[in-house]
C-alpha cells in the first residue's frame, strides 16, 4: 500500500482546494451542481454504465455507478482520478461572460476478487470495494450593483460553498451469467450560504450587513445494481459475442441536518478577513431532515473482441427534494447515453504494436438540467476517450499487472440561447488504474 499512499493526499488535497475556485451560479439550488459519479474509462463513453463490466481483455478500471460489475473483476484494482475543468459563463442581459479553469477530485476506489477456487468451481464469483468520492459540489460567489432610489447606492455579494461527499464499501456476486452488487456507506457534507449587503455613500461609512445559513448533513446511503449477460455464437476467431443488460439506482433517503442561522454586522481586517462588529440574531444548532431524491438508470452493452456498444436512461426524482420541509428551484431529471469502445488487438498481436493495445472510446449523452430557473435548460455533451497501459505489454502478458492511464475529454453546454446564463463546459479527466494479483496464491514460487 505503500506505492498508492502518494496518490491518496494528491487526492485529498484536490479535493480540499477545488471549492475555492469554482463560480457556478447554478450550485445555489438544490444540492449544488452534480459531481458525474462515473469513473473515467465509463466517462470516455458519454458515460454508460448500467451494462458495463471492464473484463475485456485486460486494463480492469471500476464501475461505481452498477456495483454489480464488481463481480467480474479478477485481480485487485486501485483508481484514482482527477478532473480539470473549464468553465465558460454567458449571460445575455446584462451581455457578460466569465471564465475560470479548475481542478477537482473526481474518486479514490480500491477493489479485490474474494473468489475461492470452490466458488470459481461452481461459476460463482465474489469482490469487494471501498472508495470516496464527492457528490455535489456547490461554490459561487455573485455580486450586484444597484441604486436605490432615493435611498443610496447598494452593493450586493451572494456568497456559497460546500457539497456532499460519499466514503463507502461495496460487493458483489455473480452466480453463472447473473451478477447483483451494492454500495453502502456514509453520505456528509456542508451547505453554506450567506449575503452580504453594503450601502455605498460618499461621506458615510456604513458596516456590512451579513446574513448567513450554515448547513451541516449527514446520513447513510444504499445503491444497488443487477446485470445479466447472454453469450451468443463464437465468431469466425472462436471469441463469444456478448450482451449484457443492467440497471442500478437509490431510494429516497433523509439526510440529518444541523444549521446555524446569523445575522450580524461585520467589517474587514487588513487581510480581508471577516470581523463581527455586532450580533443581531443567531440561532445555532437547528436540527432538520433533508430529503436526497431516488434514482433509476437501466442499459445494455454489445459486446464482441474488438468493439463495444451501450446506451443507457437515467431519471432522477427530484420533485421530492427538500430542505428542512421547503422546496427549491429543482424538477425531475433525465438522461440519455450512448457509447462505444473500440479495442484494436488480436490474440497473435506482436508487443511492439503499442497503439493496437490501447482502447478508444466515444459517446455522448443528452437530457434535461435538474435546476429549473431558467424555462427549460437541456444539459449535454460529446465524450471522447482512451485507456493508454504504461506497464510493457510483455509483463502484462507474463505477470498480469499493469498500470493504466485513462483519458476522457468531454465538451458540452448547460442551456441553449433562449436562457439567460449559458454554462460551457469543457472536461478533461484523468484516472489512474493499477491492477496487481494480490490474495492469489502462485502454484509456482
Amino acid at each position: 500500500m505503500a506505492k498508492f499512499l502518494p496518490l491518496f493526499l494528491v487526492a485529498l488535497g484536490l479535493q480540499l482546494t477545488a471549492f475555492s475556485q469554482e463560480n457556478s451560479p447554478y450550485s445555489r439550488y438544490g444540492l449544488g451542481d452534480i459531481s458525474p459519479n462515473r469513473n473515467v474509462f465509463s466517462r470516455g463513453m458519454g458515460g454508460i454504465a448500467a451494462g458495463v463490466a471492464d473484463n475485456q481483455n485486460v486494463y480492469q478500471s471500476l464501475n461505481y455507478t452498477n456495483p454489480a460489475s464488481y463481480a467480474n473483476i479478477f485481480s485487485t484494482v486501485f483508481d484514482v482520478g482527477a478532473e480539470i475543468r473549464y468553465l465558460t459563463l454567458r449571460s445575455s442581459n446584462p451581455a457578460k461572460k466569465f471564465t475560470s479553469a479548475n481542478t477537482f477530485f473526481s474518486y479514490l476506489q480500491m477493489a479485490f476478487p474474494l473468489t475461492t477456487p470452490k466458488m470459481a468451481k461452481k461459476k460463482i464469483l465474489w469482490a469487494a470495494t471501498f472508495g470516496l468520492r464527492p457528490t455535489t459540489r456547490i461554490n459561487y460567489k455573485i455580486e450586484r450593483n444597484e441604486r436605490l432610489p432615493g435611498i443610496d447606492s447598494l452593493n450586493t455579494v451572494y456568497e456559497g460553498s460546500g457539497g456532499l461527499n460519499q466514503a463507502y464499501l461495496g460487493t458483489a456476486l455473480k452466480i453463472k451469467n447473473f451478477s447483483i452488487g451494492v454500495n453502502a456507506g456514509y453520505i456528509f457534507g456542508s451547505k453554506d450560504y450567506s449575503t452580504k449587503l453594503t450601502f455605498l455613500n460618499d461621506s458615510v461609512i456604513y458596516y456590512i450587513s451579513n446574513s448567513a445559513n450554515k448547513t451541516s448533513m449527514n446520513g447513510v446511503f444504499v445503491n444497488l445494481g443487477v446485470q445479466y449477460e447472454h453469450n451468443f455464437n463464437k465468431d469466425e476467431k472462436g471469441i463469444p459475442r456478448m450482451l449484457r443488460v443492467g440497471a442500478y439506482g437509490n431510494l429516497q433517503q433523509n439526510l440529518n441536518a444541523s444549521r446555524d442561522d446569523i445575522r450580524e454586522t461585520i467589517t474587514y481586517d487588513g487581510v480581508g478577513a471577516p470581523i463581527r462588529l455586532d450580533s443581531i440574531f443567531e440561532v445555532k444548532n437547528i436540527k432538520g431532515k433533508v430529503t436526497y431524491p431516488a434514482k433509476v438508470g437501466a442499459g445494455f452493452t454489445y459486446q464482441s473482441a474488438n468493439w463495444m456498444y451501450g446506451a443507457d436512461f437515467e431519471t432522477t426524482n427530484w420533485s421530492n427534494y427538500r430542505y428542512y420541509g421547503q422546496t427549491d428551484l429543482v424538477q425531475n431529471s433525465w438522461t440519455i447515453r450512448v457509447g462505444t469502445q473500440y479495442y484494436p488487438a488480436k490474440p497473435n498481436t506482436p508487443a511492439k504494436r503499442y497503439f493496437r493495445y490501447v482502447k478508444y472510446r466515444a459517446g455522448f449523452y443528452y437530457g434535461n438540467d435538474y435546476i429549473k430557473v431558467d424555462n427549460n435548460r437541456p444539459d449535454y455533451a460529446f465524450t471522447l476517450g482512451a485507456g493508454l497501459p504504461l506497464t510493457s505489454l510483455s509483463r502484462i502478458s507474463y505477470a498480469g499487472e499493469y498500470v493504466v492511464l485513462n483519458t476522457a475529454l468531454e465538451v458540452g453546454n448547460r442551456g441553449n440561447r433562449n436562457n439567460n446564463i449559458r454554462e460551457s463546459n469543457v472536461r478533461f479527466n484523468i484516472g489512474i488504474s493499477m491492477n496487481a494479483r494480490w490474495f492469489q496464491k502462485p502454484k509456482y514460487n
